[in-house]
């Protein structure tokens, strides 16, 4: 099908706006409770069957969240008044000493979840929390508060992982995940998948491709069920941000990839899609979704060790240029207008560059940001859809890494189902003297269905684009070990994602060093 052009996407825009002014007007969420609170219920089935999660750590809270819901994939099956929920914060995992208790409402706007920001916690210490509602009880989870913003950790243990297609592989990487050492998992997105569910497949989406608020709860409900996922929510706090097939397939903020989508119908889905992400994730109130707006990007400090950047590269986007696609870098890929971040956003990161005191900055992102060749010899092919495709933006960005100075610049990459590291050069005719950051590229956790540890095309893009270090297309996840003077990522793979009980193997590991941009193999 056509993509719309560059040109015909911004004579569009106009209606969008419209649109999305009008989801916008709708009531607020999260407004204040209205109606009776029911605290004694009986259910028939298990209300906390989506587990319990928690994120963005700060050195003396975090966020803990839950869904209730007793049949996650046919509505919810709560009832449909509002909830009482009770908390409990403990220093141990058998739950005797309680720092911290409380009581919130479920209620049916926001889907009965729960985002609970408790604060008051010492820093750098982990704590473990569990949930009520009537004769309900949840499992107890595990979380983490950050040491002081100043303070500098000799240590941080973290993994990052992307695209987890139900349909497509089991869970695996997930249930290695929640064995390991980590203090927390950063997801980078595709946390769903929006598609109509397809026979003969490892497992089957329920429903048709989803569209409405009640289907995307319904799609959430169906992943969440899963106890692998489960058990790695329960694990660790988790910094989160979205993709596109949260919402729809390769859109860019009012643009949907088909021509011709009604602004107001689009407009409408994206809100719902932007609702049940935030009911279903451990987000802050302030990212409540206001319509069809919903703030993601934002900061999260671990001392002085890793300042990372959560950013949000489809929401603020310009369409993808020349029909998307691979495509030479010309034309609209060259427009100093294009930008995958919004002007806002670009803004604000340098200025959390500027206010920056860590030793490494973290930008946890989306879509591939090393400028690669995907096509053996000419003509070039960029994919369109990844920073290549908004070039100038690009360069800006790496401009300003360098002239900030900002130290240890490293970028975190999901969406490309396959393991990658890249060096970042400001520079690209001189490569291996301009390098002012490292990429590294999560694989799936199942999407595209069991890999290789290497494609036919691998060694030929490795020649054409020297900066590229590694691609290996086995799923799983990256792990990481962050030190004042070294950063250590392995690539955590499972081979077979169709059979459950495969077994994790670091299939290699890369080294950065403090003050050397690039990565080595170690």
């Amino acid at each position: 099908m056509r993509r719309r052009t560059f040109a015909e996407a911004d004579s569009n825009r106009r209606d969008f706006l419209k649109a999305a002014a009008t989801i916008t007007a709708l009531p607020m969420l999260g407004s204040r409770v209205q109606g009776v609170v029911r605290r004694r219920v009986a259910f028939a089935d298990d209300p906390f069957s989506l587990g319990v999660t928690s994120g963005d750590p700060t050195p003396d809270g975090f966020v803990i969240q839950a869904r209730l819901a007793t049949r996650p994939t046919e509505g919810g099956g709560m009832p449909s008044g509002n909830v009482e929920v009770r908390y409990e914060i403990a220093t141990d995992e058998a739950m005797k000493t309680v720092v911290k208790r409380g009581r919130t409402v479920a209620t049916p706007q926001l889907g009965h979840s729960v985002h609970v920001e408790v604060r008051g916690l010492k820093p750098n210490r982990w704590y473990w929390y569990r949930f009520t509602a009537g004769d309900g009880r949840s499992r107890i989870g595990r979380t983490r508060t950050t040491p002081w913003n100043l303070a500098l950790p000799q240590e941080l243990n973290f993994a990052f992982v992307s695209c987890q297609h139900y349909e497509t592989g089991l869970f695996t990487g997930f249930e290695h995940m929640a064995k390991e050492k980590l203090d927390l998992v950063v997801h980078l997105g595709d946390y769903i998948y929006e598609y109509a569910g397809i026979d003969g497949r490892v497992r089957k989406h329920t429903g048709p491709e989803i569209t409405t608020l009640d289907h995307y709860r319904d799609r959430f409900g169906q992943y969440q069920s899963d106890p692998h996922l489960q058990a790695a929510h329960a694990h660790c706090p988790w910094l989160v941000t979205w993709d596109d097939h949260e919402f729809d397939n390769d859109y860019a903020t009012f643009h949907s990839e088909e021509p011709g989508v009604d602004a107001v119908k689009f407009m409408k889905r994206r809100a719902s899609a932007y609702q049940a992400y935030y009911e279903h994730m451990p987000l802050r109130r302030t990212s409540l979704p206001k319509g069809a707006f919903m703030q993601l990007y934002r900061r999260v400090r671990f001392g002085r060790l890793a300042d990372f950047a959560i950013l949000d590269t489809r929401q603020y986007r310009t369409p993808q240029a020349n029909g998307n696609g691979l495509k030479p870098l010309a034309g609209e890929a060259l427009d100093p207008k294009a930008t995958i971040l919004g002007g806002k956003q670009e803004a604000w990161l340098k200025r959390k560059w500027l206010e920056s005191k860590a030793e490494w900055n973290v930008m946890a992102q989306q879509v591939l940001m090393a400028r690669v060749d995907r096509l053996p010899g000419p003509p070039e092919g960029y994919p369109m859809d990844k920073w290549a495709g908004y070039e100038v933006c690009r360069q800006r960005v790496m401009q300003s890494l360098a002239e900030m100075r900002v130290p240890n610049p490293v970028v975190l990459t999901g969406d490309i189902h396959s393991n990658w590291v890249c060096d970042l050069p400001l520079d690209y005719s001189r490569h291996d003297k301009t390098v002012v950051g490292t990429e590294f590229v999560c694989t799936s956790i199942s999407s595209g269905g069991n890999g290789k540890q290497k494609l036919d095309y691998t060694d030929g893009m490795i020649a054409e684009n020297p900066w590229v270090k590694l691609h290996n297309a086995e799923r799983g996840y990256v792990r990481c070990r962050v030190t004042p003077k070294q950063w250590t990522s392995d690539f955590q793979v499972v081979e077979d994602v169709t059979k459950p009980g495969a077994p994790l193997v670091t299939r290699c590991s890369y080294v950065v060093e403090s003050g050397q941009p690039g990565a080595v193999k170690a």
